[in-house]
């Protein structure tokens, strides 16, 4: 079996201070709360994925200012890779869902909506990560 390797969107407002997540519309995680991303396709390189994911899932954004790497997790059998990247906006948007989601929120760090995408709640649960994620905040003004 071929490597599995993703992106995801986190991403973050500067002028509210929160992030955006979706909800799945699918039947395998319908309901769960996650971030836009996908897998990565032919010769693609993971940040060009995440655009690619990004205008199928959320349509046209605001110009993203930073992508930061957050995150890459590797499953233990070193098959599954996911790049986990905060994507820093000026401001907040309204998203054009596809058929992959049938929501979205915007909320402040540590407000997390239930139920979270299980991936997702073991990075935002991650000591280091949290820690990250916080320092990259307390420099983006």
């Amino acid at each position: 079996m071929a490597n599995i390797i993703c992106s995801g969107a986190l991403f973050y407002a500067k002028n509210t201070k929160r992030f955006m997540l979706v909800q799945r519309a699918n039947k395998k995680h319908q309901g769960q709360w996650g971030i836009v991303g996908g897998k990565v396709e032919g010769k693609e390189l993971p940040i060009e994925a995440l655009n690619r994911e990004i205008k199928e899932e959320v349509g046209n954004t605001p110009a993203i200012k930073k992508f930061i790497p957050l995150e890459m997790f590797q499953s233990t059998d070193q098959k599954f890779f996911f790049n986990t990247y905060v994507c820093v906006i000026d401001t907040e948007f309204v998203p054009t869902l596809n058929g992959e989601h049938s929501g979205y929120c915007w909320v402040k760090m540590n407000a997390w909506p239930k139920p979270l995408h299980q991936g997702l709640l073991k990075t935002v649960q991650n000591k280091t990560i949290k820690s990250k994620l916080q320092t990259i905040l307390d420099i983006i003004v």
